[in-house]
């Protein structure tokens, strides 16, 4: 039995979701295999531009409409019979979009995640439909399986926290006789409260809700097909040359992650290595390739890492009575930090100040101004970036900080990172 992930890119137009069918027909796409998909394209960023309208009370008709719009053209090369199903889903989808944005209508910051979690979500309800009815069309039988009812989370919006015990029960209970008969269909991103409201795991949370399957499922490997020929050592958009890794360990491959690694989303990793489920990182542009290979596994040397973070920001606290930054300072900083939901990406202190870099959320950086001010002096720069380099050399750091104004620099034995402007 094994998972696919499909990301944004790969289900993004016809042509997309045309290249999947032949992929999921190549692996002979019947059954013992569960497939998750995440929002077709941009969509995500889509319906957050939608949800940040509506929550201004703003009118989002427009910008819905170019969502319904993209959408209805997928499904019109797709499926020429309009009489098709998927049309009358997809319409019903949209009605229920559309009404929970009109619910959303003047949201209080209170709110706003709770709220987003409930529009940002039909993505994925949205492709895995299309999905769902165009595999059948192509002569795969296969169940659509609601995501949001097998993955039961607490109520921290937009990072939903899984419970294991009850997701993994109710998983065993249903889906292997369905699974023993034909493949499944299921959204990336999505998990749902005890009492029905829908959650999201956190952005890029496809690949976590595929691991969470797996897991459960004892999958013999899970697949996450990309555009990129494998687990890379720099994003090929912005270094002119990259290497593939044709094979990493559980650990080297959760560090990555965490510094912000775009390829695999940080929760990935933990359940595949707790039953040693290999992770493979496939092309969908080229589906026989080797791609990389994430296991229990031991290599030599590794070829540098190159992460980069943008749009950070760099704030700087130091007591107001100029004595040292101590134990209890550093507590009052990390409580407001994690009631804000502000993640720290670096951070770094001298005798009398106590700096971190984090991403830059212009409400949540003033929230923590106010929480603080009275407390601290703080000082901030915005606009920055933080590069991270993974066994690096002379070599990666020269070439990472020339030309640029290095605000805040550390070194580990193997990791080097710098906040630069």
């Amino acid at each position: 039995m094994k998972v696919f992930k499909f990301g944004g890119a790969s289900v993004k137009d016809a042509s997309a979701l045309q290249n999947l069918a032949q992929i999921v027909s190549a692996q002979g796409g019947e059954k013992e295999l569960l497939l998750v998909v995440s929002a077709m394209g941009k969509t995500t960023n889509a319906l957050e531009q939608v949800y940040s309208l509506a929550a201004a009370g703003q009118d989002f008709s427009e910008a819905l409409q170019q969502s319904h719009q993209y959408h209805l053209a997928i499904v019109h090369e797709l499926f020429p019979d309009r009489g098709h199903p998927v049309y009358e889903r997809l319409e019903h989808l949209f009605a229920q979009l559309r009404q929970v944005l009109q619910a959303s209508k003047g949201q209080s910051l209170t709110n706003y995640d709770r709220g987003y979690d409930q529009v940002v979500s039909f993505g994925e309800l949205l492709s895995s439909v299309i999905v769902h009815y165009f595999l059948q069309e192509q002569g795969m039988a296969n169940t659509w399986v609601d995501s949001r009812k097998y993955i039961q989370t607490d109520t921290t919006w937009r990072e939903a926290r899984v419970d294991w015990a009850w997701t993994e029960r109710v998983i065993k209970r249903d889906l292997p006789d369905i699974l023993a008969q034909q493949l499944i269909v299921t959204q990336g991103f999505l998990g749902g409260t005890n009492n029905g409201l829908t959650t999201t795991l956190g952005r890029e949370g496809s690949d976590f809700s595929a691991a969470i399957f797996a897991y459960c499922l004892n999958a013999k490997g899970l697949y996450i097909w990309k555009d990129v020929a494998g687990l890379l050592n720099a994003d090929p958009k912005r270094f002119a040359h990259t290497v593939r890794y044709a094979m990493l360990d559980y650990q080297e491959t959760v560090e990555m992650a965490y510094y912000g690694a775009s390829v695999i989303h940080p929760k990935t990793i933990k359940p595949l290595a707790n039953k040693s489920i290999p992770l493979y990182v496939k092309s969908f542009l080229d589906p026989t390739a080797e791609g990389t290979k994430i296991c229990d596994c031991r290599f030599e040397k590794l070829a540098p890492a190159y992460i980069i973070k943008d749009n950070q920001c760099l704030v700087s606290f130091s007591a107001k009575d100029f004595t040292f930054i101590s134990e209890k300072n550093l507590g009052t900083i990390f409580n407001a930090l994690s009631e804000l939901r502000l993640k720290i990406n670096l951070m770094q202190n001298s005798a009398i100040s106590f700096s971190i870099c984090t991403d830059y959320n212009e409400e949540r950086l003033q929230l923590l101004l106010e929480t603080l001010q009275d407390q601290f002096t703080i000082h901030y720069n915005t606009s920055l970036q933080l590069f991270t380099i993974k066994n690096y050399d002379n070599d990666s750091i020269q070439e990472i900080t020339k030309n640029k104004e290095v605000l805040m620099e550390q070194r580990t034995r193997t990791t080097f990172q710098v906040v630069c402007r």
